[in-house]
């Protein structure tokens, strides 16, 4: 008979296999992206270092888990436990740095003034591309419709018909005294960038605390596993003393 309880050895087992599963397949996708990370950081871009420790650690911890598990050493299941509490607390900083990070984002495309809109309206290209960005994402204006002054593009035209992914928040007048389209889109381009980003500011926050609360869990196993190892051997010991 074991030290630990079998349901739960077997339960913890078949979570880290899932997880070292997981694992694994994020290794191959970091290796498939291995060529692409170098153009990445050559503009400017992230490093992937942290993507590796994290794609590592999601693999490395799941198997030092399972060898914990079918060990039964107490030893093992206390660095697993340590890994927990720096995992859990990792991703709980991260977490808290993306929701900042979020609410700074807002703020700033919130109070942004029209003269961020004027490097849009008085480059060729950046017109062109702020044009493009209006059909697509389904705005009107950097900051809003005033940014066009009293000729609206027709970018801006808002359609009851238009469908897609989009964080459009409706169509509305035009303003009094302007040329264009009868019907524009309600929602500045900053807003609906914003949309974008706040979409994939979800995504990563959701995944930082729900990794979180797994580390807290396999936390809380590990330590009714290593009070059940400790039970086990304090009996044992007592009662070869007892027959001595």
């Amino acid at each position: 008979m074991g030290k630990i309880n079998g349901c739960i050895k077997c339960l913890f087992i078949f979570f880290n296999v899932v997880f070292a599963l997981l694992g694994g397949f994020l290794v191959y996708l970091a290796v498939k992206a291995a060529p692409f990370s170098h153009q990445v950081t050559s503009v400017g871009g992230p490093s992937m270092v942290w993507s590796w420790v994290f794609v590592l650690g999601v693999f490395i911890l799941p198997v030092l888990g399972i060898v914990a598990a079918c060990m039964e050493k107490e030893l093992v299941f206390k660095i697993f436990a340590g890994f927990m509490v720096a995992g859990m607390i990792i991703m709980l900083i991260f977490g808290i740095v993306v929701v900042v990070s979020r609410n700074m984002l807002k703020d700033s495309l919130d109070t942004a003034s029209a003269e961020a809109a004027k490097p849009f309206m008085e480059n060729e290209k950046m017109n062109e591309m702020l044009m493009g960005f209006e059909k697509e994402a389904h705005c009107c204006g950097v900051v809003s419709s005033s940014d066009w002054g009293n000729n609206l593009s027709q970018s801006c035209e808002c359609k009851m018909g238009n469908t897609g992914f989009s964080f459009s928040s409706g169509c509305k007048a035009k303003p009094v005294g302007a040329l264009g389209p009868d019907q524009i889109y309600a929602t500045s381009c900053s807003h609906a960038l914003f949309g974008y980003f706040d979409f994939f500011f979800k995504i990563i926050m959701g995944i930082c605390f729900t990794f979180a609360i797994l580390a807290l869990l396999a936390l809380l196993m590990s330590i009714l596993m290593i009070h059940q190892i400790r039970k086990h051997d304090s009996g044992g010991s007592s009662m070869a003393m007892k027959s001595y």
